[in-house]
């Protein structure tokens, strides 16, 4: 019996976590975090590393976006 009531105590409470966090929906990124996210792959492609990489991603960051 002292170890079932911990068991039940866990059990609802990770049942409620999950509840609650179904009730959030993912947010659609916003422009910015899509230009950011865009940004990285292509320096990531291109495999930039320090000084290069921060140029690389200030540029891209401040072009206009791409329709």
């Amino acid at each position: 019996m002292k170890k079932l009531i911990p068991l039940i105590v866990l059990g609802a409470s990770l049942s409620l976590g999950n509840a609650f966090a179904a009730d959030t929906a993912p947010k659609a990124k916003s422009k910015q975090q899509t230009k950011m996210a865009n940004c990285n792959k292509d320096a990531k492609e291109k495999a930039l590393k320090g000084a290069e990489r921060k140029k690389f991603m200030s540029t891209c960051l401040k072009a206009p976006a791409q329709a």
